[in-house]
């Protein structure tokens, strides 16, 4: 099963509760209990949201954590990249040279189509869309059609056994 991890769902609702003021600078405390997040845990994917440009925080009395730039210019994308890594459905869906079978393997391309379509879904889709702040729908006309040409393109052969 593809699934994100916890951190990155909780990464995903803390972005949202910055995208709906985001003009409000909000402490690692604030956030912990706007989300009922555990602390350490805010405070651990706040400082992995800052490495990953995503999250800006400003020192002092006033200080706290702000997006980094608007939600509407956040993918879902960038942020499962910044708490999990890009996606690979395979470790060929990586790149060339990343499998022992790659060279006799005859789905490999396949997998890797696939992973290009979901990546380039999760990039169309925003952290304002994510939030509810977006007023337009996410529609993912363009995930359906690339999953089918993917596989429809070349269709999968499995040899007798």
């Amino acid at each position: 099963m593809v699934r994100i991890s916890r951190l990155t769902d909780y990464a995903t609702v803390l972005l949202a509760v910055l995208a709906a003021q985001p003009e409000r600078v909000q402490t690692a405390t604030a956030l912990a209990e706007q989300t009922h997040i555990a602390a350490p845990t805010v405070s651990k994917l706040l400082k992995q949201l800052q490495r990953a440009g995503l999250v800006t925080s400003t020192r002092g009395l006033h200080g706290g954590y702000q997006l980094a730039r608007p939600a509407t210019q956040i993918s879902a994308a960038a942020i499962l990249d910044a708490l999990e890594g890009p996606l690979a459905l395979t470790d060929c869906s990586v790149g060339h040279g990343h499998c022992g079978i790659e060279q006799s393997c005859r789905v490999g391309h396949v997998w890797q189509r696939l992973n290009h379509a979901i990546r380039r879904s999760l990039f169309d889709v925003s952290l304002a869309q994510l939030a509810g702040i977006d007023p337009f729908p996410i529609r993912l006309p363009a995930l359906e059609r690339d999953l089918k040409a993917a596989v429809t393109a070349a269709p999968l052969r499995i040899p007798n056994a």
